[in-house]
């Protein structure tokens, strides 16, 4: 009987851990603050207190701020307008320029499946699978661990555009065309055709560039430009469609793509720079970042755009360790492998694609950390140059998300980061708990 009794007992907790794991795998809902345990209006207060601070000050013209806790969007505010002239506000379905964050919502989920089914390895040399580094002395034995950590001393940015203007300003034609013609149909703008073989240069010059003896941290976006081919290769499907068959579609993130321009969406697309380069004028529909441009703003260190609420799910499915809405599109192993610090004692935070919290955030003061000082040492997520954030909690169940346009009009604004808006919106929704009753 006893027997019996403990066999019903474990069937039972079964049930009940199994029951807690879909709950966990839900998809996003709607709710308020106080459903999660979180004060409503001390978070509203002090986010729009922030927020406006941020516009008076000119961090950015405006912003939206998007929370999910528990599996709950709790929180999704529109501030301020789409420029400094105050013509068109912010909406909460408007579709930014995702920047870096690319990073991880483009390549980094295909580079994890592809790992899960054995066609990437972490630690056998990337030259294994771009053959180009095999003849490189200083690149052959780098590894994709050493790359996607920013550990493998390579150069942090080329600076493309130098190879298409003149010294006068000028474009050169031979690379960019004003018309699409044969061999010019990769569109960096409006009226902006780059040779389609341009690539092949970039990839070029990636390859011949410098390798640090150095092995410590640095930040390099390189290898992010060459990804997308890689994908390519080791998959047999293109980049976008790759992606969007196995993540953006099944996941319902349909404002989540490269070139927004070309998909009509009903939703606005918030501007960026008023570019005085080599678009010469305020730089809206198409990618901010020049070296994505010139790929035809399909890249893999920039050139998604997307809205907060499909940012969110992607986000979601991270935290998830990799499921959701009963789906699994990244094995649980390899997700926290990619969420883990992969070369502590060197001083560097980062995962692999991921961005951590500093490795001391937790004793430092809001104005020294990296994000909020309250986040989890389990935490991600990454930052984007235009003035986008995202990062996800797993132990707070916590997804925060927040968009904005900080290079309007020039990319010379630093306030966002002087000002320290983006952790300090963030550290509202850990300092905001309801007493436990």
């Amino acid at each position: 009987m006893k027997k019996q009794s403990f066999k019903i007992f474990n069937i039972l907790i079964s049930i009940l851990f199994a029951s807690y794991l879909s709950a966990q795998d839900t998809g996003l809902s709607m709710g308020f603050p106080s459903e999660v345990g979180l004060d409503s209006a001390y978070i509203h207060q002090k986010v729009d207190s922030i927020m406006a601070y941020g516009i008076q000050e000119h961090a950015f013209p405006g912003a939206q701020v998007l929370v999910a806790k528990n599996n709950t969007i709790i929180f999704h505010k529109a501030y301020g307008y789409h420029t400094y002239d105050n013509q068109t506000k912010v909406a909460l379905d408007d579709i930014y320029d995702l920047a870096s964050v690319t990073k991880i919502t483009g390549p980094l989920p295909a580079l994890m499946k592809l790992v899960d089914e054995g066609k990437l390895h972490l630690d056998v040399p990337f030259s294994t699978y771009w053959e180009p580094w095999r003849k490189r002395k200083h690149k052959k034995n780098i590894t994709l661990r050493e790359i996607l950590a920013h550990q493998a001393g390579l150069v942090p940015y080329i600076v493309f555009l130098d190879k298409v203007i003149k010294k006068n300003g000028a474009i050169k034609k031979r690379f960019v065309k004003s018309n699409s013609r044969k061999g010019y149909t990769n569109q960096a703008y409006e009226h902006l055709f780059v040779k389609d073989r341009f690539n092949r240069k970039m990839y070029r010059m990636i390859n011949r560039s410098k390798v640090s003896d150095d092995k410590k941290y640095k930040y390099s976006g390189l290898t992010f430009l060459i990804f997308p081919k890689l994908i390519e290769t080791l998959t047999g499907q293109s980049y976008t469609s790759y992606l969007t068959s196995n993540f953006y579609a099944p996941l319902g993130a349909t404002t989540m793509g490269f070139n927004p321009k070309t998909k009509n969406y009903s939703h606005a697309i918030v501007p960026t720079e008023m570019d005085t380069l080599f678009r010469h004028e305020l730089t809206k529909n198409w990618v901010h970042d020049e070296n994505a441009s010139l790929l035809g703003g399909v890249s893999g260190n920039a050139g998604l755009f997307a809205s907060a609420t499909d940012l969110a799910k992607i986000m979601q499915m991270y935290q998830n360790y990799g499921s959701y809405n009963g789906k699994r599109y990244i094995s649980e192993a390899t997700m926290k492998e990619f969420n883990r610090v992969q070369y502590p004692d060197n001083d560097n935070r980062r995962g692999l694609g991921f961005d951590k919290p500093l490795l001391n955030n937790a004793e430092l003061s809001l104005k020294d950390a990296y994000p909020a000082p309250e986040v989890s040492a389990e935490s991600f997520g990454h930052s984007g140059f235009t003035g986008t954030f995202i990062w996800a909690d797993p132990v707070e169940q916590l997804v925060y998300i927040f968009l904005s346009n900080r290079v309007n009009p020039t990319r010379e604004n630093q306030n966002l980061y002087k000002l320290n808006i983006r952790s300090a919106v963030q550290e509202v929704f850990y300092k905001g708990k309801l007493p436990v009753q």
